[in-house]
């Protein structure tokens, strides 16, 4: 490791935690990843947690920790209290719960409630890596982060008005698993790319029907016994259908705006969610999701004053 430590940031989730060393300027010095999530943590101790990575990645002693993710939630190492929407970021950073009785100073991002009657939600890491995308400080932005709970935030003149969760990513797990549909995916469905022709053509349909895709799920089954779909196949139409029906979904909800949308992701779901966006006529920039949550972290490290402000 080169370069001095200014803050050590944690994403740390329900069964995975990712751990970097930071300097003031956010550069890495260093990175850990593990399966020692919240699930882990709570039978070994956060803390001890905490400081067997620290210790890892050679961080001094008195090194303040800030971290986002369900660290902070209910069954966490302590709550940090939903922030109600709207809110600009900046309030939200600094809201930041700490971690009493510790020789650290240790901080958790708290996560965002939408409070309104016939659309509640909740999120719990994502708010950082908006907070690390680069957004410009005026205008309207729809932000798309997708996952296991894919997550769309309209964001304007830098607070946050609303969002929406779409469980793609659960879904497709629940569907192959537990569903008809597995009998047509097999054991362990195939790994999805963006040039199959089967992802493209069940994602221009779910567009096409603005994102009515539960008539279309027996249709794989159906293809699987009458057309010879297979397997492989069978999961590239599944999660063509499941990503289509939610960016359809969610440009019916929150319109299209001015500004492209950004795109927050890496790897895999970058790439399938770029091509399902152009199939969908939107415009959009993509952004490391890595990057993002790293940037948000040392942004909530400077609004809590646990390091100076960039040079």
């Amino acid at each position: 490791m080169s370069g001095a430590p200014a803050v050590a940031a944690l994403d740390w989730g329900t069964t995975r935690l990712r751990a970097w060393l930071l300097d003031g300027a956010g550069k890495l010095l260093a990175e850990r990843r593990g399966d020692d999530g919240l699930i882990t943590a709570r039978e070994k101790g956060f803390s001890n947690v905490l400081e067997g990575h620290l210790a890892a990645m050679g961080a001094p002693d008195a090194l303040p920790v800030i971290i986002c993710g369900m660290a902070g939630s209910r069954q966490g190492w302590i709550e940090a209290s939903y922030v109600t929407v709207p809110a600009p970021i900046g309030a939200i950073l600094r809201g930041a719960a700490r971690i009493a009785n510790s020789s650290r100073d240790i901080r958790i991002v708290p996560g965002l409630a939408q409070r309104l009657a016939d659309a509640p939600d909740v999120m719990r890491g994502e708010e950082t890596q908006l907070a690390g995308a680069g957004l410009p400080a005026k205008g309207r932005h729809l932000v798309c982060m997708p996952g296991t709970h894919s997550k769309w935030v309209a964001v304007e003149n830098g607070a946050v008005e609303g969002f929406g969760t779409w469980p793609t990513g659960e879904l497709f797990s629940v569907l192959s698993a537990h569903s008809i549909l597995k009998h047509s995916l097999g054991e362990h469905p195939a790994t999805v790319t963006a040039d199959s022709p089967f992802f493209r053509q069940w994602c221009s349909q779910a567009l096409g029907e603005g994102g009515d895709i539960s008539s279309k799920l027996f249709a794989i089954r159906a293809a699987g016994l009458l057309q010879d779909l297979k397997a492989e196949d069978a999961a590239a139409c599944l999660s063509g259908l499941l990503i289509g029906g939610e960016i359809a979904s969610a440009k019916r909800r929150y319109g299209v705006s001015d500004e492209p949308l950004v795109l927050i992701a890496s790897g895999a779901l970058a790439t399938l969610y770029g091509e399902a966006l152009g199939l969908a006529g939107l415009a959009f920039r993509t952004v490391d999701a890595d990057e993002a949550v790293r940037a948000g972290l040392v942004e909530a490290a400077r609004e809590n004053g646990m390091i100076g402000a960039a040079a």
